[in-house]
């Protein structure tokens, strides 16, 4: 019997499921399975006794093959490949012994934070399929050298210490795949840069619509491919990912290039729209898990202090007032992060802006100050006629706060961090301190309370007024065509700008009419790809359709989008129609959510009371019919 083998976690940090990287790459396990590490300082150590593999020349990435033949992958964070190692430092090279503990890279944790995708670092076992899976920690914190991440069986060529080398070391070997890989991508014609990363290669292409992603997904070497931020990317591996470039360089015309020529060539092709779409992305998914948690939370409340859900006219904690506490606080642990809205935002968006996060965050408190009268009560003090003002040498300034409002404090985070920046540039370090936030502050937030503020609270409320009119006149257009087009929002990114719209929405009116078709949207590819699971053959195809549709009933998408229904095609279109259609009856019905929550099954609690059955049909909707289409689809098409 094998021997099971224990790796260590290689950094002090938060342990999370590795299907919650962003990254299809690690989040669909292309490279092999694992689990992940959100840093809390920047030492990296050796997770296990073995040798150094590979150090990749950025220094983002180190491959451990250890004693008994267990092959670790640790990815220092997302994207960092194109820091080109800035913020990163070695301590050992390829083919050094290590030993559990060892300090293997050091780096700038709030420099990778500020400038690259993001800190998680994926603890991979790229060798899987040989020394056999047994267990993950079930522990929520790790230590370095100490918290046991992973327990592995021991190799069946434990002892060996070492890969088999490359037949030929200049890559060449690997000349045929190469080729395929290039008239898969549709010829070296439409290539116009390519590099490559530790895992990956990484191309800027003319027109992704000429890749044949059935001639990829046919390759034995490789393990995924996939379109991020411009980029097409296919998935090698470790240690062969380098000669396969080598061989592809060497056979075509297409030229070395670096991460900034791919970077460059792919961010030409952006349009504006897209760069935007990408901008809000940026800021608004670092603080989505306090935004969903909040959510998940008031769907609690809602619950317990809503009439109609287990009394006919009479909500729980009436009935039964010793809960009435509980609800109390859980409702103002929820309610937190929406009431401070702008401040989180206003972190998110200076620090995206390449300002100062903290001021970031005093900005946005500003924007909701107590003294400040609350953007919910400006209704009915503006019809009253009470509304409280500063009067500037003559001018009056609205005294108004911006809960719930996005808009505001986007603008304002933009010209906090570009004055920030314009001043850090011309002032002395020895007076930056003293000048520099002092100043770059008053300035933004007179701007703010006279320019920005009123103007784009305005915006604000005419984008909120034309969504509610066009959705109470159009009710099934408009919820017809949000549930079919969703899914593919998801695929180019663009869904993010709706999570803004969707905040906008709840900060004006207290509710929102998109969230609800956003969480049957995801239900539904949940549903397609666990028909899959169940008319597959494949126990390879079975098994990635059972866990990424989970993923999606929980809230996560892109495993069942990208894994399975869009590599089939039909489930995804299965999925389109039944979304669509729930997304009309859910509409012309009425239904809204008081709160942005887990978009998948647990949504439910999210929703008004009054809409909850609507709903329930809508979540049947969207099981039963992309499932019924998928399951006799497939069933046709997979025994062919």
């Amino acid at each position: 019997m094998v021997k099971p083998e224990k790796i260590y976690a290689p950094l002090n940090g938060l342990i999370s499921p590795l299907e919650d990287v962003p990254d299809p790459t690690f989040s669909q396990k292309m490279m092999g399975d694992g689990i992940a590490i959100e840093p809390t300082d920047g030492n990296v150590v050796a997770p296990l006794d073995g040798e150094i593999v590979q150090i990749f020349p950025t220094k983002h990435a180190v491959g451990i093959l250890s004693n008994a033949g267990t092959e670790v992958l640790i990815h220092i964070g997302l994207d960092t490949v194109n820091l080109d190692g800035e913020g990163f430092e070695a301590h050992v090279k390829q083919g050094d012994k290590v030993k559990a503990g060892d300090l293997l890279v050091t780096f700038d944790l709030e420099f990778v934070r500020e400038k690259a995708a993001g800190v998680t670092t994926p603890v991979i076992i790229t060798n899987g399929e040989q020394v056999g899976f047994l267990e993950k920690s079930n522990e929520t914190t790790a230590a370095a050298g100490e918290t046991v991440l992973l327990t592995v069986e021991g190799s069946s060529e434990s002892g060996s210490g070492k890969k088999e080398a490359s037949p030929d070391s200049s890559g060449l070997a690997y000349s045929k795949e190469a080729a395929e890989i290039v008239n898969a991508l549709g010829g070296e014609e439409n290539i116009n840069v390519a590099t490559h990363c530790v895992t990956r290669l990484r191309f800027a292409l003319n027109d992704e619509d000429k890749v044949s992603q059935e001639a990829l997904e046919n390759m034995d070497l490789v393990k995924g491919s996939f379109s991020a931020n411009g980029q097409f990317q296919v998935v090698i591996g470790q240690g062969t990912v380098d000669k396969v470039y080598d061989a592809m360089v060497h056979q075509t015309g297409i030229g070395e290039a670096t991460k900034d020529d791919v970077k460059a060539a792919t961010g030409e092709k952006q349009n504006p729209l897209q760069r935007g779409i990408k901008v809000l992305a940026d800021i608004f998914i670092p603080i989505l898990p306090a935004i969903v948690t909040a959510g998940l939370l008031m769907g609690i409340n809602n619950i317990l202090a809503n009439p109609g859900i287990f009394y006919d006219d009479k909500s729980f904690i009436e009935v039964h007032k010793n809960w009435a506490g509980v609800a109390g606080m859980i409702n103002l642990i929820a309610n937190t992060a929406f009431v401070f809205l702008p401040g989180l935002i206003g972190w998110s968006a200076v620090k995206r802006f390449g300002g100062n996060e903290l001021l970031g965050v005093v900005l946005g408190l500003i924007m909701v100050h107590p003294d400040l009268l609350n953007a919910w009560s400006y209704g009915d003090a503006l019809k009253s006629g009470d509304i409280p003002t500063w009067n500037l040498f003559g001018l009056e300034i609205d005294k108004i706060g911006y809960q719930g409002q996005v808009l505001p404090v986007l603008f304002a985070s933009w010209v906090l961090a570009k004055i920030e920046i314009f001043m850090k540039k011309r002032v002395m370090d020895s007076l930056q301190l003293l000048i520099v936030a002092p100043v770059a502050l008053l300035v933004t937030g007179f701007l703010t309370f006279i320019i920005i503020g009123p103007v784009t609270f305005a915006i604000g409320n005419w984008i909120t007024d034309g969504l509610v009119a066009v959705f109470d006149q159009f009710a099934i257009i408009g919820g017809l065509v949000y549930g079919a087009i969703y899914a593919p929002l998801v695929i180019t990114g663009m869904h993010h700008t709706f999570l803004a719209v969707d905040l906008q929405l709840i900060g004006s009116t207290g509710s929102t009419f998109l969230w609800p078709i956003l969480a049957l949207s995801n239900i539904a590819q949940g549903a397609a790809a666990f028909a899959m699971m169940l008319a597959a053959k494949d126990e390879k195809l079975k098994g990635l359709s059972g866990t990424s549709g989970l993923s999606a009933w929980l809230g996560i998408t892109e495993p069942a989008m990208f894994g399975v229904n869009l590599r089939f095609k039909y489930p995804f279109i299965a999925a389109v129609i039944g979304s669509s259609i729930a997304g009309a009856f859910i509409t012309m019905q009425h239904v809204k959510a008081t709160s942005i929550g887990v978009g998948g099954v647990p949504g439910f609690l999210s929703i008004i009371p009054d809409g909850m059955i609507s709903f329930f049909i809508g979540m049947a909707i969207v099981i039963v019919i992309p499932f019924i289409i998928t399951f006799i689809i497939a069933k046709r098409k997979l025994s062919q």
